[in-house]
């Protein structure tokens, strides 16, 4: 394992496990096999974990994790205060004290004002005695640095960037969203400040290897430096220097093996000119079939109707990524054949996802698409049959 260095000249492994996408088992979290994933990537050098208030059960599994092997010392904790749930300085404290508990912890190595999409967040927060609360948990050694994670346009995450003395921060960034929410000017702007920059959906939200256009695959097989989807991804961020850790949400052994090989071996300023080329005409070729920028982040959930809308989404693209009628059988089976259906055309356009999605997408406008092209009258049968009958 590789590492850059936080502000205090700490080490952070530039693989960092994302926790918010463990294997569920039942209604929970696989516990026994997130250990597994969990101890293989700290064995090999893995040291920040992130996880969030609002990611359901992930701070108790993490924390049950580490109480197990009684290896908390060994790695830094990053999680988040869901600040859009604040309404008093009373409030800030019940939010983290419930969250030490559930990692079984008195203190918190990178704590995170979760997702910030305007100034008028941070200067809520401001007026409620957040940095006042702040120094005092510094000193009491309950926070160790102070960050916040981003989701809202570039001129906006700089005026966060520049509102505070932040320790981290935490962006969306990968190769096709180079240009986007803080993007490579934000990213520039914090490495210029001496500011840690935490990568999170790398990927996209899998999208960047599991839904790639048959196109995109083609120039990845054909190119003559045999790389994976995934590492491509991973190593044309890891090209940047400002970038100080890579979030990756993983779930298998396989996983955190593979992607522990990438870091341990990724080289400084290694990309070719014909490396970034390959990258631009890679994008060009999967902008070319997407129809809905969605990374499956889940902040548009839950919808009011039981609308389940990254499924919604994932299976619209796939229809042009991928195949029409695989598409339709997924979305079958995960919105039709539910003791609740999670159909897009349930949406009533109340809007309550909109406020929330990071990607800015007019989610109302997109889903009657996605109905559209989804739901055929054979589904509609489907669905029908299935509550009729009770087939779940």
């Amino acid at each position: 394992m590789q590492y850059r260095k936080n502000k205090k000249g700490e080490d952070i492994s530039l693989l960092g496990y994302g926790c918010m996408r463990f294997s569920k088992k039942g209604t929970g979290i696989d516990i026994d096999k997130a250990e597994k994933e969990v101890m293989e990537a700290i064995n090999n050098g893995v040291n920040y974990f992130d996880t969030a208030y609002i990611y359901p059960g992930s701070e108790a599994a993490l924390g049950e994790i580490l109480s197990r092997n009684n290896i908390r010392e060994k790695i830094s904790i990053a999680t988040k205060l869901p600040q859009y749930l604040i309404k008093s300085k009373n409030g800030i404290d019940r939010y983290f004290n419930e969250q030490l508990k559930r990692l079984k912890t008195d203190y918190v190595d990178y704590y995170l004002m979760h997702m910030l999409t305007d100034a008028g967040s941070w200067e809520k927060l401001c007026r409620l005695g957040i940095k006042e609360w702040i120094d005092e948990k510094k000193a009491k050694g309950e926070i160790r640095n102070l960050g916040f994670s981003f989701h809202g346009n570039t001129e906006t995450f700089l005026e966060i960037l520049h509102a505070y003395d932040w320790d981290f921060c935490q962006i969306q960034y990968n190769y096709m969203d180079e240009h986007s929410q803080a993007g490579r000017k934000g990213l520039e702007e914090a490495g210029r400040l001496g500011i840690p920059v935490i990568i999170m959906e790398p990927l996209r939200g899998g999208k960047l290897v599991n839904m790639l256009p048959q196109e995109a695959v083609a120039l990845i097989n054909g190119y003559e430096k045999k790389r994976t989807a995934a590492e491509w991804a991973l190593r044309w961020l890891w090209e940047q220097p400002q970038v100080t850790c890579v979030l990756s949400g993983m779930n298998s052994i396989e996983m955190v093996k593979e992607n522990i090989r990438i870091a341990s071996e990724v080289k400084d300023r290694e990309f070719s000119e014909e490396d970034f080329a390959f990258i631009e005409d890679l994008k060009k070729a999967i902008k070319s079939k997407e129809k809905v920028p969605c990374t499956g982040c889940g902040y548009c959930q839950p919808c009011p109707k039981g609308v389940d809308i990254p499924m919604a989404f994932h299976c619209y693209n796939e229809i042009y990524q991928e195949s029409r009628s695989e598409a339709r059988r997924e979305y079958m089976q995960n919105t039709a054949f539910k003791q609740q259906p999670a159909s897009a055309s349930y949406c009533v356009e109340c809007g309550a996802c909109e406020k929330h999605c990071p990607q800015g997408i007019k989610i109302r406008q997109e889903l009657k698409k996605a109905s559209k092209e989804l739901e055929t009258p054979f589904y509609k049968i489907a669905r029908q049959v299935v509550q009729w009958f009770k087939l779940w």
